[in-house]
């Protein structure tokens, strides 16, 4: 989904900040987009590398949060002409804009995330803790 980041403006000409976050959310939307960011954030990854860094992803989701991401400006895809083939993805320059957010993410669940109830599953995802 390409959204476009065009600033809507109130009655009186104000930026409507709401609005544009919900855009900028939406484009990182989706169950594996933000760990697929981590990931590039931290170097270049082909496909089979990412589909083992993510426990719990299909292929086919994996390609389709891919396309995404690349239509929407934040992944670039790089095909060489080899046999087999060779894919690689990397975040752009405009995603790399990303890096201190991921990076904020990532000492905050250092200093408070391990604190939480609940424990990860197999895909990385926190459950309650059994009362």
């Amino acid at each position: 989904m390409v959204l476009s980041m065009k600033n809507q403006t109130n009655e009186i000409g104000e930026i409507n900040m709401h609005d544009e976050m919900r855009r900028a959310f939406a484009l990182l939307s989706g169950k594996w987009k933000l760990e697929i960011m981590w990931l590039l954030n931290q170097r270049i990854y082909r496909f089979g590398e990412l589909r083992k860094a993510i426990p719990g992803i299909t292929q086919h989701m994996l390609t389709a949060q891919l396309r995404e991401l690349e239509a929407d400006g934040l992944v670039s895809r790089t095909v060489f002409a080899e046999v087999p083939p060779r894919v690689e993805y990397e975040i752009t320059q405009k995603a790399r804009g990303l890096g201190p957010t991921l990076e904020a993410l990532t000492i905050w669940w250092n200093e408070h995330g391990r604190s939480l109830p609940g424990k990860l599953t197999s895909r990385g995802r926190k459950v309650k803790a059994a009362s």
